[in-house]
């Protein structure tokens, strides 16, 4: 997340954003944090986490919340910043989402895209994620930071089997960059992420 941070320290302030599969809100509150004069639509089908955003948000008056699926969102060229992290990939018709991304968009508007693209080695993760907790906490923050974050650890191991049956999209770094492009974006940025299982790319719309 501190990617994004960074990224909106370079862009003038939107007047419109929209968080697309925003889980429990953390980009949005993040978005929120650096534009507080910005109107943010957090889109999240799931009711459990739209009630979690909401509590966590509170204190946001700017924050509107949309429960439904993205592809049932009629926002045509309204975005100026449309962040969509790690939920393309549990979608139907991705690439078709690509483009619904890109028709949301204004002229000169940004798209903050993040993908899950290969498929999820779950020890790999726990490892990789126990070693730069204790770094940061010692072993015993380490040790109850991952007792809490359990059903994290449980969803991870959801998506592996989601995406070796197929019901997960999987892609490498070039596939999605040329799904971007044939959307109609042109890609300020692109980076691998999350040790090299996700795709950052920080995308503008061609005229």
């Amino acid at each position: 997340m501190s990617n994004f941070a960074a990224f909106l320290e370079t862009i003038e302030a939107p007047r419109v954003i929209y968080d697309i599969g925003g889980g429990t809100g953390n980009y949005s509150q993040i978005a929120a944090r650096a534009f507080r004069g910005s109107e943010i639509h957090l889109v999240e089908p799931d009711a459990g986490m739209i009630g979690a955003a909401k509590a966590k948000l509170a204190d946001y008056a700017n924050i509107h919340y949309e429960s439904c699926p993205f592809e049932e969102i009629d926002a045509t060229g309204t975005a100026d910043l449309v962040v969509c992290v790690h939920a393309i990939y549990t979608m139907p018709s991705p690439k078709q989402r690509i483009a619904d991304l890109r028709r949301m968009l204004r002229p000169g508007g940004w798209l903050y895209l993040v993908d899950i693209g290969r498929y999820i080695d779950v020890s790999d993760w726990r490892r990789y994620l126990f070693a730069a907790l204790r770094k940061e906490h010692g072993l015993a923050g380490a040790l109850r930071i991952l007792w809490q974050g359990r059903e994290i650890s449980k969803q991870n191991k959801a998506i592996f089997e989601a995406q070796k049956k197929g019901v997960y999209w999987t892609h490498t770094e070039a596939e999605l960059a040329a799904d971007v492009i044939a959307a109609g974006f042109d890609i300020v940025e692109q980076k691998s992420v999350y040790r090299g299982y996700s795709d950052l790319l920080i995308c503008r719309p061609r005229p």
